[in-house]
């Protein structure tokens, strides 16, 4: 597929992430599977809400921001058989490419060289059941996994997933506190209490431009 349904492409910051605070590109691909009681970019739900664009046009714009790093988000962006094709051709143009990925979706026709940034979908979204379990069982080197935690039930979810699948050792791990709803102090407390190997992963952009910036 040389062509995908493409929500808006803008530069910023990364607001998450081990890469967090690095100007980055975003591809936001439009059309998602689950719907996150959290979730904060619901206009990309439907594939609809997107324009079609080419890979070639999407690298174009990519070259056009003068980044190095570019990230791939959705919505939900596996859902698009182009997308493999699209991180091919951007790390073939050299740039680092980051995927977000909400962990419904297969993961094995992504690029070896893309550094993937895989959800586990807490109680409190509503979608733990849909979650892909070997996306878990087959991390490898450089993945990050991200649990966004807004309750305690959450919390103790993330450290019976931890344990499960062995993710600590094998990729980083990533609490991210729901904004408005988990105070940031609360879950550090928690995270000290338990030692969980994990990384306090705050929303940046949020706290520079406010919770319902767009294309920041």
């Amino acid at each position: 597929m040389n062509t995908l349904k493409i929500y808006e492409t803008f530069s910023s910051i990364q607001g998450e992430s081990t890469h967090a605070g690095r100007p980055c590109f975003f591809i936001r691909l439009a059309g998602c599977n689950l719907r996150c009681s959290y979730c904060d970019t619901s206009k990309a739900w439907t594939a609809e809400a997107g324009k079609e664009m080419t890979i070639d046009d999407l690298i174009d714009k990519a070259k056009e921001s003068r980044l190095e790093l570019v990230e791939i988000t959705g919505g939900e962006p596996m859902l698009q058989a182009g997308t493999p094709e699209l991180c091919r051709r951007l790390l073939e143009e050299g740039f680092e490419v980051l995927m977000e990925t909400n962990g419904s979706q297969p993961l094995h026709t992504l690029p070896e060289g893309v550094k993937r940034i895989i959800d586990w979908k807490t109680p409190s979204s509503g979608e733990t059941a849909k979650m892909f379990a070997k996306n878990f069982q087959s991390l490898r080197s450089g993945d990050e996994v991200k649990f966004v935690i807004a309750d305690d039930t959450d919390f103790a979810n993330a450290l019976e997933v931890i344990g499960k699948y062995s993710i600590a050792g094998k990729a980083t791990i990533l609490f991210a506190p729901v904004f408005g709803s988990m105070p940031p102090d609360r879950l550090v407390a928690k995270m000290l209490e338990s030692h969980v190997p994990a990384r306090l992963n705050l929303q940046l952009h949020k706290f520079i431009w406010g919770a319902d910036a767009e294309g920041v």
